[in-house]
């Protein structure tokens, strides 16, 4: 298949500026995609975003692309991104597309682009997207053109939605702190939660368009972990800031991850309801998680390091549970992507159905010790086809035996190879890691 120069994993990301990210790139873009999505007959597409300041520049420079192609835009404003997806299924609109650059600081933005289905385009749509980008932009005529449409009540439908993947779920008598990284769920986010009955204090709720993921949200959390301390809440929530992961905090201040969370919602089906099949995590999906779900007679599939390899499994083992230690996990028979708020949901109702503690409901799973190790490349050639290589790991793997797992990982963006390893005992992973390391630095340099 040929090789996509703009879409990677999770859509088109960079920065904003010159060489990269730039308006003139985003009207092409929106006038190529509308192109291509016309092609069935009229067609309208979702616009989104998160609260970068970016955001506004490349709304507009989209929409007017997509109105040269003679596409309507229904613009939805600041939304998270789950949310995007949901309402271009709720409207049928022939596409959704998010104005995000997720979790990253402010500077950067990038595009995601969902299916009518809500899900990721298929690799077809984005090379087409792309062979109309080499093309002479043509604008239509005057009485062909599309027009843009804002969407006032998208929040309140979004809230609902949420509300409605967690029925007879009442929060009464919880307090909870809620970390909204002055992004796209501080609005939408305190709305459910509140109108299930929490009391809820907010942070991160502040937009000024600089300081998404500022020292908030799911990637700084310290600042929801000493609030919730100071609170005496009985746990805290943290988006990112688009609003497709979350971590938690327990009510001792400590953090729960992606992996936990999964373990937490997975165990709680288990019990609860008659939960068949398997989980999806990744190659960097704790071996603590693995093994605790085994003692349950549940089996993992670990996927390739991205949301659209976890999704891509889960539709091939017909799954519903998957997701990733970042916080970014998929509930499939709930939603079509990873949906921050709806995985807290799960998770709470595992707390009020069970009536443990957060803290409680994780200590079915221990964390196995991780260490990892980015070695930079320096010479061509494939490190990790050497036959010193293959034969250090296999040390490696021999001397943790059946107490850990070694991992070497190209990573996908920069000239680096990923060592990890993780055991259960934190010395010898340790030393294990350093070793490999020391192999692949050699032979790397």
């Amino acid at each position: 298949m040929t090789k996509k120069r703009f879409f990677g994993t999770d859509g088109i990301r960079g920065a904003v500026g010159e060489g990269s990210i730039t308006p003139e790139f985003m009207l092409k873009l929106g006038w190529a995609a509308g192109k291509v999505f016309a092609r069935k007959g009229k067609t309208r597409i979702l616009i989104g975003k998160d609260t970068r300041i970016s955001g506004y520049m490349f709304e507009s420079a989209l929409e007017a692309g997509l109105s040269a192609a003679g596409v309507d835009s229904l613009l939805l404003g600041p939304m998270p991104t789950p949310a995007i997806a949901y309402l271009t299924r709720t409207f049928h609109a022939d596409a959704g597309i998010v104005i995000s650059a997720s979790h990253n600081p402010h500077y950067d933005n990038g595009i995601k682009f969902f299916s009518p289905e809500g899900t990721k385009l298929g690799d077809d749509v984005e090379l087409a997207i792309e062979a109309e980008m080499d093309k002479v932009m043509r604008i239509m005529p005057s009485e062909r053109l599309g027009k843009a449409v804002r969407i006032n009540d998208a929040g309140g439908r979004y809230v609902e939605f949420c509300k409605g993947t967690a029925r007879n779920l009442n929060l009464s008598g919880l307090k909870i702190v809620l970390d909204c990284a002055h992004g796209a769920t501080y609005d939408v986010g305190p709305k459910v939660f509140k109108e299930m009955g929490a009391e809820v204090i907010v942070i991160g709720n502040q937009p000024d368009g600089l300081n998404i993921n500022f020292e908030r949200g799911s990637t700084e959390p310290k600042q929801l972990q000493q609030t919730v301390l100071s609170e005496k809440a009985n746990l805290g929530i943290g988006f990112d800031g688009d609003g497709d992961r979350v971590v938690m905090v327990d009510d001792t201040g400590a953090l729960v991850d992606g992996d936990e969370l999964l373990f937490i919602i997975a165990q709680h089906r288990k019990q609860y309801d008659n939960f068949e099949g398997g989980v999806v995590g990744t190659l960097m999906t704790n071996l603590g998680m693995e093994k605790a779900l085994e003692r349950m007679g549940i089996p993992l599939v670990r996927a390739k390091v991205g949301d659209r390899y976890v999704m891509e499994q889960l539709a091939l083992n017909n799954w519903v549970l998957g997701g990733e230690g970042s916080g970014h996990l998929v509930i499939r028979d709930m939603t079509t992507t990873g949906d921050a708020i709806v995985a807290a949901l799960q998770v709470m109702r595992a707390v009020i159905e069970t009536g443990n503690t957060l803290h409680e409901l994780k200590q079915g799973m221990t964390k196995y010790p991780q260490k990892m190790i980015n070695v930079r490349l320096t010479k061509a050639g494939n490190i990790m086809e050497m036959p010193e290589v293959k034969a250090a790991v296999k040390a490696a793997e021999a001397r943790l035996a059946d107490t850990g797992r070694v991992l070497l990982r190209p990573s996908g963006t920069e000239p680096l190879i990923r060592v990890m390893v993780e055991g259960e005992e934190i010395r010898l992973v340790t030393d294990v890691c350093q070793t490999l390391a020391d192999v692949v630095q050699k032979l790397a340099s």
